[in-house]
């Protein structure tokens, strides 16, 4: 009789733990219907790489540019035949009309936090005008050098204002691009984020024009 009911106890352990009521399901696994896995929001994209790529982006120009103004210093100290760089009067219009626009780059940052969409989108898109603005006025110095029967082959310090102020203007074409890309953007479709397309953008901004801040120093002195 013992034999028995032991047989019958174990009997019910068996139906209690493995029965169609009783089953367990494994942390994170799903029933048979799939349901759990409905009500799990998906991941959004890690937004690291793409603040990982726009600061390698600007060490790579600034080194690249170090290397363009260690041959400026250079060759002004050495050569014999050195004539003084002609800067064209346009260019503190241009500085300031940058200058301009890093300002109202920041206060369309502080109207996105403030969550004035309307706000950030003109100032942001006005940002990205005078940016034009500016490359129109580079523009504009390279023909008033041009009209004055002054070239990039003329002498050594023109050439390299040639060099600065035009890889200094397809780098910020760049910008130009992306505060474009910000300012036209529908997010909603996008991996990266209005939060982090707009903070890598105005960093990036600007980085170019503390640069071009530095360079336009460094032609001054090659005067």
């Amino acid at each position: 009789m013992s034999g028995t009911t032991v047989t019958e106890d174990i009997q019910l352990i068996i139906d209690d733990h493995g029965g169609k009521g009783g089953g367990r399901v494994p942390p994170g696994g799903r029933d048979d219907g799939g349901g759990g896995d409905k009500h799990r929001r998906p991941r959004k994209p890690s937004q690291r790489p793409y603040s990982t790529a726009i600061t390698l982006a600007m060490v790579s120009i600034g080194v690249f540019f170090l290397g363009l103004c260690t041959a400026f210093v250079v060759l002004k100290r050495v050569s014999v035949a050195w004539v003084p760089l002609r800067v064209p009067k346009i260019l503190l219009l241009n500085t300031a009309i940058l200058l301009t626009s890093s300002y109202t780059l920041e206060r369309a940052r502080k109207q996105l936090a403030s969550f004035d969409a309307s706000r950030f989108q003109k100032l942001w898109r006005m940002s990205t005008a005078l940016g034009l603005v500016f490359l129109l006025g580079q523009l504009i110095a390279w023909l008033q050098l041009f009209a004055s029967g002054v070239y990039i082959a003329s002498d050594q310090a023109t050439s390299f204002f040639y060099i600065f102020t035009a890889a200094h203007a397809i780098h910020l074409l760049g910008g130009v691009a992306a505060l474009s890309y910000v300012a036209f953007r529908n997010f909603d479709r996008a991996k990266i984020s209005q939060h982090t397309a707009v903070q890598i953008s105005s960093y990036y901004w600007h980085f170019m024009d503390g640069l071009w801040i530095f360079l336009l120093a460094l032609l001054y002195l090659g005067r």
